[in-house]
């Protein structure tokens, strides 16, 4: 019974510092980027299912051109902490502000496409750089 007790209760101030003292700097990030998703009322991205409507917050890992059916598509691949999904906005070869390590929220529906959950076209709003 004793042992029931100590897994429920919260880990104190002293435990919480050597687990963030002995975790990578990926780790830490991810924690972070969790907290921000649930902070600003955010749907996990491993927690999206297909043809839902979402709003997901994230930092973009990596921005790319890469042309889809001949026109041009900008991709982003936005990671909260517990996956990552594709963001693209089609016929657009640049947008001010998109690049790499830029935080970013957005809403739209989820879809899948080569075996990635993806936002075609997603509302989105560019957090302030340097903000936590």
């Amino acid at each position: 019974m004793s042992s029931e007790i100590s897994s429920v209760r919260p880990q104190g101030r002293l435990r919480r510092m050597f687990n963030r003292l002995g975790s990578s700097n990926e780790e830490l990030n991810a924690e972070q980027l969790r907290q921000d998703a649930e902070e600003t009322g955010a749907t996990p991205i491993a927690a999206c299912g297909d043809r839902q409507e979402v709003t997901v917050t994230g930092t973009l890992r990596a921005v790319t051109l890469r042309p889809r059916a001949g026109v041009p598509a900008l991709e982003a691949e936005l990671f909260d902490g517990t996956d990552a999904l594709d963001v693209v906005w089609l016929g657009r070869r640049s947008i001010v502000g998109i690049e790499p390590g830029r935080k970013l929220i957005a809403h739209g529906r989820i879809s899948h496409a080569r075996g990635r959950r993806v936002l075609f076209n997603p509302k989105y709003e560019l957090r302030p750089v340097g903000q936590e």
